[in-house]
């Protein structure tokens, strides 16, 4: 019996060592996650005293358009970049990080209502110290990933981007939607399902 295939050994290569070292961390991360949101939703309804969820928070709308809008200027950036578009490249880029940084702008309001107006801290109740702990973990992620992108973006405006950085573009791209994916969950948790708890 003949078992040779048509397949080439020699064709064949080692996976991406940068593509399986941040799909590696997106799995670690991912379980971190997993561990801080159980902990939101074991703890969900069991503060004492309040300020309690369906007293304190609203919806984010704003920043959760400007988030989920950035996964889609990021898949245009990767697009450009594949077709030799630089300026395009660098302009949907660009967009990118500035919707992060709004996000973390509405983030950082959103806390500075809740501390000084709301009297919410870290150490109010059960349900302040998961929520920070929650939502400040997924913010944490986002200005890592801000901080990629702006390194990306200088090099493209200074002319260092070249052929080769694709990876390098890739992996950012595929951190950039885990953390988009994270806040599907956190949203979910935290501004949908918490505050329908009856305390």
């Amino acid at each position: 019996m003949n078992y040779a295939t048509t397949e080439n050994p020699a064709d064949w290569k080692l996976p991406s060592a940068r593509k399986l070292g941040i799909l590696t961390l997106i799995l670690a991360e991912s379980a971190l996650f997993t561990i801080f949101v159980v902990a939101y939703l074991f703890y969900t309804g069991k503060s004492l005293n309040g300020p309690y969820p369906n007293e304190v928070l609203e919806f984010p709308l704003l920043g959760t358009i400007a988030l989920f809008s950035s996964s889609g200027t990021i898949f245009m950036a990767e697009r450009c970049l594949h077709a030799g578009n630089k300026p395009g490249f660098s302009l949907w880029w660009g967009i990118t990080a500035a919707l992060g940084i709004y996000f973390l702008y509405f983030t950082g309001s959103e806390w500075y209502h809740l501390i000084l107006e709301k009297n919410l801290t870290i150490a109010t109740n059960t349900f302040g110290t998961t929520f920070y702990s929650l939502v400040g973990l997924h913010a944490f992620h986002v200005i890592v990933g801000v901080l990629l992108l702006l390194g990306i973006l200088i090099s493209a405006l200074r002319g260092r981007l070249h052929p080769d950085h694709t990876e390098h573009v890739q992996a950012i791209s595929y951190y950039w939607h885990f953390v988009d994916c994270i806040w599907i969950v956190v949203l979910t948790v935290v501004y949908i399902l918490s505050v329908r708890v009856p305390q």
